[in-house]
């Protein structure tokens, strides 16, 4: 494939996607690294994308796709309520928690507020919802800020998490199958594995539509779960799966 062809498959999948990595160009694409770094980086003199750790994301969003987090928040916004309440009802005074980014465990975080914590969080609406709270302390990750979703990433944002210990860790999820937990973005990825390390107790929050469609990128099996919050339009035989595997399931 030439280069122009290379360039021209790489404007295509970033109008799908809010972030490609170089793993999966290359094997799209059947090129070497470095014909792909190349390609990255002419595309980058275009104002097509913006090159980032692992990859590129796009430099300009489609009005269809340029506010993925607002969008995300008025979806299932009943439910995220229910399952928030549920999630923060298990937080006890005085203790750590990270919160993962998202708008269900952004619910969550508004259903905190009246608790005395110490919250980490890579959110910025999270820690914006939050920075008026006196009884909660608030530590803010560096990293990467993904535009879309509002949340930051990338080598920073893992290594800061990678040397807390938390006492829990609260996060959304993009897939539960019976192969695991997953998500399409390799650098929410790599924050979410971290704050699965250091947590003495995982919260999963998600909606029924997270429940058997998987993701690209595999974040941890389903044992890595303490408990999981959904609501009650959750798939039986997805939620009996989890309880198989040890996982406590709470029905909102």
């Amino acid at each position: 494939m030439k280069a122009a062809e290379r360039q021209l498959r790489i404007r295509q999948m970033l109008e799908t996607k809010d972030f490609i990595d170089l793993e999966t160009l290359c094997r799209e694409l059947d090129a070497s690294e470095s014909s792909v770094r190349r390609d990255l980086d002419q595309l980058e003199q275009e104002r097509i994308l913006r090159r980032v750790y692992g990859g590129a994301v796009p430099m300009e969003t489609s009005p269809s796709r340029a506010f993925d987090y607002a969008i995300e928040s008025g979806r299932a916004s009943t439910e995220k309520e229910r399952i928030a309440r549920v999630a923060a009802s298990l937080i006890l005074d005085h203790q750590t928690v990270i919160l993962d980014g998202g708008s269900t465990v952004a619910a969550v975080a508004r259903e905190l507020k009246q608790k005395s914590l110490h919250i980490v969080t890579n959110s910025l609406p999270i820690a914006e919802s939050l920075e008026a709270e006196r009884a909660i302390e608030l530590t803010l990750t560096g990293g990467y800020l993904d535009p879309r979703h509002r949340v930051m990433l990338g080598p920073i944002c893992e290594q800061m998490i990678g040397a807390m210990r938390a006492d829990v860790a609260i996060m959304g999820i993009g897939a539960i199958t019976e192969t695991g937990f997953s998500n399409n973005n390799s650098l929410v990825v790599g924050s979410e594995q971290k704050m699965l390390e250091v947590a003495s107790r995982v919260i999963i929050v998600a909606d029924h539509t997270k429940f058997g469609r998987g993701g690209m990128i595999p974040v941890a099996p389903l044992t890595a779960a303490s408990v999981v919050v959904t609501d009650t339009e959750a798939d039986p035989a997805q939620v009996a799966l989890l309880r198989t595997a040890g996982v406590e399931v709470l029905l909102a």
